[in-house]
């Protein structure tokens, strides 16, 4: 429920800095929550990169933001008009802050922890999901994009990570012979490079996937690329998934 009372710039300020740190570095009436990000003005500057590629008006439509953080395409989703936006994110802090930005935002958003492992919990279909900078935080992508696809996903998908190597994109053939083996050495060949240990400092980087393989990712989950709205960033719409695609729910050992 929104604050009654208008939040004074020092109570935002004073909240910002005890809800610290962010990754998002949102404009708060004037306070800024990471004014020294090192990707700067980030996720702003990403957005005005691809924003053109989202329909200005949102109206009656609902939409999931799927690893929300703090809430900052959430945020936007709803100054678009969208009808519902529904935030999700495995951070508590993260959820914190999100519902404090919302709220000085003066922006009705339902915030949820939940993973994106546990989507089918949600029982619904969004018109509009989002899922940006997730993919590369996950021991199993292709997982998640399948549940997704199964779960909650009724159009449009937009899609975002973090990509490495090379920017081209070889076409992707129906089958290979056992014996080609060269395939594996082009850059241009889809190619998922994984994170034992850390990338950037961080131990949730597990997997960093180059052009090519973001894109073959999606059409195998059932996305259809309608966009390449930025260099990371894709608008998909939900087409039916190919032969063998789909989610698995293994099952979990029981407490003795």
């Amino acid at each position: 429920m929104n604050r009654i009372q208008p939040w004074s710039r020092e109570e935002i300020q004073q909240r910002v800095e005890a809800l610290g740190p962010w990754f998002h570095n949102l404009d708060l009436q004037g306070v800024r929550t990471a004014p020294e990000h090192f990707l700067g003005d980030y996720p702003a500057i990403k957005w005005g990169r691809f924003a053109h590629a989202i329909p200005q008006d949102l109206t009656g439509l609902s939409v999931l933001d799927i690893g929300c953080n703090a809430g900052f395409y959430s945020i936007e989703m709803k100054r678009r008009g969208a009808e519902r936006v529904l935030g999700i994110d495995s951070d508590e802090e993260y959820l914190e802050q999100a519902r404090f930005a919302a709220d000085v935002s003066g922006a009705r958003i339902e915030f949820r922890k939940l993973s994106v492992y546990d989507l089918g919990a949600l029982g619904e279909r969004f018109d509009l999901v989002l899922f940006m900078g997730v993919l590369y935080h996950l021991r199993h992508p292709l997982l998640a994009l399948d549940l997704i696809h199964e779960h909650v996903a009724r159009d449009l998908l937009v899609f975002q990570s973090m990509q490495r190597g090379a920017s081209t994109v070889e076409p992707v053939l129906e089958d290979y012979e056992f014996w080609d083996e060269a395939l594996f050495d082009r850059p241009s060949f889809p190619r998922l490079h994984f994170i034992e240990h850390r990338y950037a400092h961080d131990p949730t980087n597990w997997w960093v996937p180059n052009r090519a393989c973001a894109e073959a990712m999606l059409r195998s989950a059932g996305f259809a690329i309608t966009e390449r709205a930025e260099d990371e960033v894709y608008v998909c719409r939900r087409v039916d998934a190919p032969d063998g695609a789909g989610a698995v729910y293994p099952a979990r050992g029981r407490e003795p």
